[in-house]
């Protein structure tokens, strides 16, 4: 079942890259428009069934597992180990994704004037204000926003709270939220049947718009950014391998059919439900899962991360510009600091660009060039982004499962190297996350 969806959402793909060119070739101006508009709202009500699961299923799946937990000391060391993977990861990927812009030359000879505004707020990140916003002021808001890391917060507290209870002998809510996890599996799996039109509906809405004219235009661009993240990814893969051994290869073929949902949609909420789902199935802990993947979706954006630091070094040659090398790195480093802060804004890795590179003497006029060719790159960097945080999460994941089943005295994780037992689909869907 799990290959014929994977399949059902491949055929999708290249069944909308080929309808969108067909349209963009044969259809006048004015139908095509009205194509890319039909096709764009049955997108749009993809992605809102989407976002609809996506905060129960967080709540559910987080506090489900914590208050299921032996101990809850366990938790501060997963936030820990969790951040210093993400920092750690931005650095290298921005650091790669400024070594490949450079090596490639992208941008050169393009010999753009500067004139002209961004077309789009350039406003600078505040960072305290960032910070505040983590904490939520109201957890309905928070729901409502399908904001992770305050419903992460929230979720935490509320977890850590029942298994307090549950020690007690108090355990009736959190059989309710064990409850709650089932069936948000249940509804999760309704919802992904429609995987596959909300793929065709969103490639072939950007193909028919688009057509292959970005491509002939920005040719250079696109093929070295995308050449660029294909190594990228057998980097990545080779970190995995090196933590995971042969399962990681298991994890790349579990992973690969959100990577192409998120792909085809340019939404890494998209892809979550399928993400958990695949995670899950590779044997990690869906209590660590629910709090690593939160967290990873605002601070470990691989793809964006690569992206910002390509499209600034093309900048700087596009227009020509003399900037030393010390100036570049540190216009690196603030694109990494800003990044932690777009969890949540439409097209953030754009936003932050926008909001970083005119400090160093690039024209905002240059992110309208950007900006025409965003929905070919967004594809490429959301896809990337999940790829990053699967990893992040196999890795970290399987060492604190093989710490807490030692501590819970329950069966001892896998062997290095060895894959994760199959987990029975029906024992998926109706499993509780906690521990009994």
């Amino acid at each position: 079942m799990k290959n014929k969806s994977t399949m059902w959402i491949l055929a999708a793909l290249v069944f909308g890259i080929v309808s969108g060119l067909v349209f963009h070739w044969l259809l006048p101006d004015a139908a095509r428009e009205s194509v890319v508009s039909v096709l764009d709202t049955v997108t749009h009500m993809f992605l809102n069934l989407i976002k609809m699961i996506i905060a129960p299923l967080i709540f559910a799946t987080l506090v489900s597992g914590i208050a299921g937990a032996a101990k809850s000391a366990g938790v501060g060391k997963l936030f820990g180990r969790s951040m210093i993977w993400f920092l750690s990861a931005s650095v290298l990927v921005g650091a790669f994704g400024f070594i490949t812009a450079h090596v490639l030359n992208v941008g050169h000879g393009l010999n753009l004037v500067a004139g002209g505004d961004a077309g789009m707020e350039t406003k600078p990140l505040d960072y305290a204000e960032f910070m505040t916003h983590i904490i939520p002021t109201s957890v309905f808001a928070a729901l409502t926003a399908n904001n992770p890391l305050q419903i992460l917060v929230f979720g935490a507290l509320f977890g850590i709270a029942l298994l307090n209870l549950r020690k007690k002998g108090r355990s009736s809510i959190a059989d309710a939220i064990d409850e709650l996890m089932g069936v948000m599996l249940k509804v999760t799996g309704y919802v992904m049947k429609a995987a596959p039109v909300g793929v065709f509906a969103g490639i072939a809405a950007a193909f028919t718009a688009e057509g292959l004219d970005a491509f002939a235009t920005y040719a250079s661009f696109i093929g070295g950014f995308y050449v660029s993240l294909s190594a990228l990814w057998v980097v990545m893969i080779a970190v995995a391998v090196a933590f995971l051994g042969k399962a990681a290869f298991r994890l790349v073929r579990i992973v690969r059919e959100p990577m192409v949902i998120a792909f085809a949609t340019s939404s890494s909420e998209a892809a979550l439900p399928k993400l958990i789902e695949g995670l899950t199935r590779f044997g990690i802990a869906k209590r660590t899962t629910g709090f690593v993947l939160p967290l990873g979706y605002s601070f470990n954006v691989d793809g964006s991360m690569m992206y910002m630091t390509f499209a600034s070094v093309f900048l700087i040659n596009a227009y020509g510009i003399d900037m030393d090398l010390g100036q570049q790195i540190a216009m690196t480093a603030m694109l990494l600091l800003s990044s932690k802060g777009m969890a949540g804004v439409p097209r953030g890795s754009l936003v932050v660009v926008a909001a970083v590179v005119p400090a160093f003497g690039i024209p905002a006029a240059g992110i309208g060039v950007l900006l025409v060719i965003d929905q070919l790159l967004d594809m490429g960097r959301t896809a990337t982004n999940i790829l990053g945080n699967a990893i992040a999460t196999a890795v970290i994941g399987r060492n604190h499962d093989r710490e807490s089943s030692l501590m819970e005295g329950t069966t001892a994780a896998p062997a290095e190297g060895a894959p994760p037992a199959e987990v029975p689909e029906e024992q998926r869907e109706h499993e509780h996350a906690s521990a009994r």
